[in-house]
């Protein structure tokens, strides 16, 4: 028996294998959501989407984070039917039709109400403890931001004013608890957040809860808007995704999504400024677009207007025939070769070849 045969059979540890064989990291799926640009915000790809682990939304009030949280949630669920969904509550802002809406059965859904840290701490890790590995299961909580500690209620309660320092503490036991749960059955958790200004001569937005939040997010996005206008008429907001942490795409990537009031989320919102960039999509005159050739360069018919661009019709073509899924891909994913470059001999000047460890 081999040193790695003995170690692995002498483990008490259940789930320990060979990393070749490990089935944890294998078996990681990606669930795509019907916009693309969202799907990179997640994975880096058009084709990619929610992954297992913990996704944290962040972001003023009425910046569409449940909204986004709920399109990842009723992508998960279509791709897997036999599903089920996690859901606790402390906003008490999203009704059944607000679930259909997004196609979301909500007899699928258990709705449990939250009031502080340590019962969402408590019913959470015993739920976790009950899944199985091979249960389809999604988790949303709705939110971190609004749940108050233990320490918060009982000093309301018994009229106590006093700062609660307990509240950071109780959620970065919480995520240190849940995380290693969520990679090893394969679970994806949508946790919506609050953010608020950091003090000082150029403020920026800070993810509320602490630093425990930032260790144990896989992904964490702030989001930002601007109004959508039509004259003085608001038609919608465009929104800008701040990707603060993520384990595929580049840090500080700002990826588009538009929202109107009439259409919802804009599927192809946010593709035209890189297929422009890459030189996919051009703007022969003022107010105009059209696809470029991609053989030779000429500019193809018909020529459209902008709102043209968010059809189906016009981007088909340009997924089918071009390489633009793969321009998206390396222009937001974190590149492996880069963590292993060649080396330079700094006493002769010569370049030598990295050599694999």
């Amino acid at each position: 028996m081999s040193v790695m045969d003995r170690l692995k059979k002498n483990s008490k540890i259940k789930g320990t294998d060979i990393l070749a064989n490990s089935k944890i990291f294998s078996q990681q799926d990606f669930a795509p959501t019907q916009v693309p640009m969202v799907n990179v915000a997640l994975s880096g790809d058009t084709e990619g989407g929610l992954g297992s682990g913990l996704t944290v939304l962040a972001g003023p009030s009425k910046h569409f984070k449940t909204s986004f949280a709920l399109l990842m949630a009723a992508a998960y669920m279509k791709k897997h039917p036999e599903s089920i969904m996690l859901f606790y509550d402390s906003e008490f802002g999203s009704p059944q039709t607000y679930f259909e809406s997004f196609d979301i059965d909500t007899s699928r859904i258990l709705h449990t109400p939250i009031t502080d840290v340590e019962k969402l701490k408590f019913d959470l890790v015993s739920q976790l403890e009950a899944i199985e590995k091979d249960d389809r299961v999604i988790i949303v909580i709705d939110s971190i931001g609004n749940l108050a500690s233990k320490k918060e209620l009982e000093d309301a309660i018994n009229e106590k004013s006093v700062a609660d320092m307990s509240r950071a503490k109780a959620l970065k036991g919480l995520f240190r608890m849940v995380t290693p749960y969520l990679t090893m059955k394969n679970i994806p958790l949508l946790a919506i957040n609050h953010t608020y200004k950091e003090i000082g001569l150029f403020p920026k937005d800070i993810v509320g809860g602490g630093t425990g939040i930032y260790y144990s997010a896989d992904n964490i996005w702030i989001l930002g808007r601007q109004q959508q206008k039509t004259g003085t008429e608001i038609k919608g907001y465009n929104f800008i995704i701040n990707v603060e942490k993520s384990r595929f795409v580049k840090e500080k990537s700002k990826i588009p999504v538009s929202v109107t009031w009439d259409g919802g989320i804009e599927r192809y919102s946010g593709l035209l400024d890189i297929a422009m960039a890459g030189n996919f999509v051009a703007k022969p005159s003022n107010g105009w677009y059209c696809r470029v050739d991609q053989e030779t360069g000429v500019l193809e018919d018909p020529k459209v207007r902008e709102k043209d661009t968010l059809l189906k019709e016009f981007w088909d073509p340009i997924f089918e025939q071009t390489n633009f899924k793969e321009y998206i891909k390396s222009h937001y994913t974190i590149g492996v070769k880069a963590m292993l470059g060649e080396d330079i001999d700094v006493f002769s000047g010569v370049q030598s070849e990295t050599t694999n460890v």
